[in-house]
């Protein structure tokens, strides 16, 4: 069978003017996960990414350490189909009717740094709307726009391929999430209960045959937890 790596990006810049940009922890991360990858023996036949910006670094700055061993490394393709949902669009479309019900909302997101945990409640809410799809405006991507989307992508990956090619995809939680809920069916409500939980540079790994995709194992970051460093361990 062939696999495909879903890789999540580093840390990005959270709180900060542009989040598409990795932070130093992110780079860390993945540089360690570049190691990890080329420790395990682990050469990739294809290697994909979406075209934000923290994913084609975290790309890079992983495989500059298979360039550093001298080990191949096949030239990195973009696909937008996995790229991450556009969260600061869902915000601003959806935040105006949640504020009834939560009129600090505005100020918690507006301080979202120094108010992580509030952020994140606000924000489960807002996700929360949006896989309902009651409250989407015109022009947004609804939540199943998005897992076509994602859908695509993927059928694209499997159409070129064969069964024995190993495949990295570097791309974000959200779309991980979409394509959990397509491979096991689990509920949206449900997928994103574990979206919260990905690790950044955390490996999942999908199995497939043909059309035929299976998950072999999610969110594993023991290249990260064998360093014992828990500030490499994060979520955004």
């Amino acid at each position: 069978m062939g696999s495909i790596y879903l890789i999540r990006h580093g840390q990005a810049s959270f709180g900060a003017d542009d989040y598409d940009v990795l932070s130093p922890v992110g780079v860390e991360q993945a540089q360690v996960l570049g190691r990890h990858l080329a420790d395990m023996g682990l050469v990739f036949d294809r290697c994909v990414a979406g075209d934000l910006r923290r994913q084609q670094h975290t790309a890079s700055a992983a495989f500059d350490q298979y360039h550093a061993l001298g080990l191949p490394v096949p030239a990195l393709e973009t696909d937008s189909a996995f790229n991450e949902f556009d969260a600061d669009a869902i915000i601003r479309a959806l935040l105006p009717d949640l504020l009834t019900t939560e009129p600090e909302a505005l100020e918690i997101l507006r301080n979202a740094a120094q108010n992580r945990s509030e952020f994140q409640r606000i924000f489960a809410l807002i996700i929360e709307r949006w896989l309902a799809g009651t409250y989407d405006p015109p022009g947004l991507e609804s939540w199943l726009g998005f897992v076509e989307r994602v859908q695509g992508g993927l059928q694209r990956i499997l159409e070129a391929a064969d069964n024995t090619q190993k495949i990295a995809v570097f791309t974000s939680g959200g779309t991980i999430t979409a394509l959990l809920h397509l491979i096991t069916r689990m509920p949206a409500a449900q997928a994103f209960e574990l979206n919260w939980q990905i690790v950044n540079t955390s490996l999942n790994q999908l199995k497939f045959r043909g059309r035929e995709v299976a998950l072999a194992s999610f969110n594993s970051h023991t290249h990260l937890q064998l360093l014992k460093a828990p500030q490499l361990i994060t979520f955004r």
